[in-house]
């Protein structure tokens, strides 16, 4: 069946944006660029990720609206795998940072991230593990790695370890996707993934403790 069928004009197109924005001071803001994609916008060029900005915004709280920007320097030059490797990041900054709250020193681990895709020849995998554990610290997270919850005692590298909630890692003698050597727990703790089994199971544990089954596709 066929609904009720309308005359109707288009008075406008939709030429505004709306933006999170990582900052320095003020953590993730979100802001409406008004205008910008406009062909006379003088924004429309800037506002790309990657590409450092002195802003200014103002208004509500509820929505904020970006008054003006300013490019420090041109975007970084991502392609490839790098270029996958750092939108994932700003895509996990934007799902798991709660609006208008402080991470300075996230700020400048982020920046750092940054600067390791831009120079590095190789692939990004290892500084996006880093990063990951990171933020977790910052979100609270902050796990002891090097000692078994149950007994306080050093985790022994052949032990195999599961992450209880609220406590931590807890012998077990279970072995899955989301168990971890006592060796591979240490290599957490030092940011260290010399080997192909401790890279991945570092991923494992990041993406459960990150995104509780909620996956971001990661590289």
């Amino acid at each position: 069946m066929v609904g009720n069928v309308h005359l109707y004009f288009i008075l406008s197109l939709i030429v505004s944006l709306l933006l999170d924005f990582f900052t320095e001071n003020e953590g993730r803001i979100r802001l409406l660029a008004k205008g910008a994609r406009s062909r006379r916008s003088n924004l429309k060029g800037g506002l790309q990720p990657f590409t450092p900005l002195l802003i200014r915004w103002g208004g509500k709280i509820e929505m904020k609206t970006l008054c003006g920007a300013e490019l420090i320097s041109l975007a970084l030059p991502f392609t490839g795998t790098v270029l996958y490797s750092g939108l994932y990041v700003n895509e996990l900054l934007a799902r798991v940072l709660d609006q208008n709250i402080p991470y300075q020193t996230l700020f400048f681990e982020y920046l750092a991230c940054l600067q390791i895709f831009a120079g590095s020849e190789y692939t990004p995998e290892h500084a996006l593990r880093r990063f990951e554990l990171s933020l977790l610290s910052h979100l609270g997270y902050g796990i002891d790695f090097l000692h078994c919850a149950g007994s306080s005692e050093p985790v022994a590298d052949s032990m195999t370890y599961r992450y209880r909630k609220e406590k931590g890692f807890i012998a077990s003698l279970i072995i899955d996707h989301l168990s971890f050597t006592g060796k591979q727990l240490k290599a957490f703790a030092d940011r260290q993934f010399l080997d192909v089994d401790t890279f991945k199971s570092s991923q494992a544990y990041c993406a459960k403790a990150l995104f509780r089954g909620k996956y971001i596709k990661k590289p």
